[in-house]
């Protein structure tokens, strides 16, 4: 990314990622972390419905099919779409570490424009850890891993504990996610938002 901020560098002493061993095996599909999150939900009538698959080391793969609902300009996607979609898909490695965190910081460019009904192939991955800090960064390409860079991104992610959501959350919600019996559900309905 070009003028990427010195917030989003990593300080010398940062290290290399450690992926969890508890974490998803490459190719698996990481499912939706809370239903009703826009990014991933299923519960999201005009969400992305992004679904992530776990990559090698820290890394995760997407693929989020641009609709008509997306748009911004006509017939092109929102820029704050693009934008979600990376953040999501950044999101989606704290699985991989198995922290909960959320984003601090999230710089994107705009390389060019993304027709509706385009199938944007997203790629990222955690490149290095400070403390509470994790650092990453996300490419958006048009068609496939192959196709042309349409959006990049680079994002500070902050390890939370789940203390973060219940003191600033809706308590509906809160309650509905703290009484799901499944222990993997709950614990991932708190793992990206902010």
């Amino acid at each position: 990314m070009s003028g990427t901020s010195a917030a989003l560098q990593p300080p010398a002493d940062a290290v290399k990622p450690v992926r969890h061993p508890d974490a998803p095996v490459p190719g698996e599909l990481l499912g939706a972390h809370y239903e009703h999150c826009f990014g991933c939900g299923d519960g999201q009538p005009h969400g992305l419905h992004l679904q992530a698959r776990a990559g090698e080391g820290v890394s995760v793969t997407a693929d989020f099919t641009v609709k008509a609902a997306h748009q911004g300009a006509p017939g092109l996607a929102h820029g704050g779409i693009l934008a979600t979609a990376l953040d999501e898909t950044l999101g989606s490695l704290n699985w991989l570490l198995r922290v909960i965190a959320v984003t601090g910081r999230l710089e994107t460019d705009f390389v060019r424009p993304v027709p509706v009904d385009t199938v944007l192939h997203l790629d990222a991955e955690v490149t290095a850890v400070h403390g509470r800090k994790i650092y990453s960064r996300a490419t958006g390409r048009i068609g496939g891993p192959d196709g042309p860079v349409a959006v990049r991104a680079e994002a500070l992610f902050i390890e939370v504990k789940v203390d973060h959501f219940i003191e600033n959350g809706r308590p509906a919600e809160i309650q509905a996610a703290m009484a799901d019996p499944d222990q993997v559900r709950r614990a991932r309905a708190f793992e990206v938002n902010p």
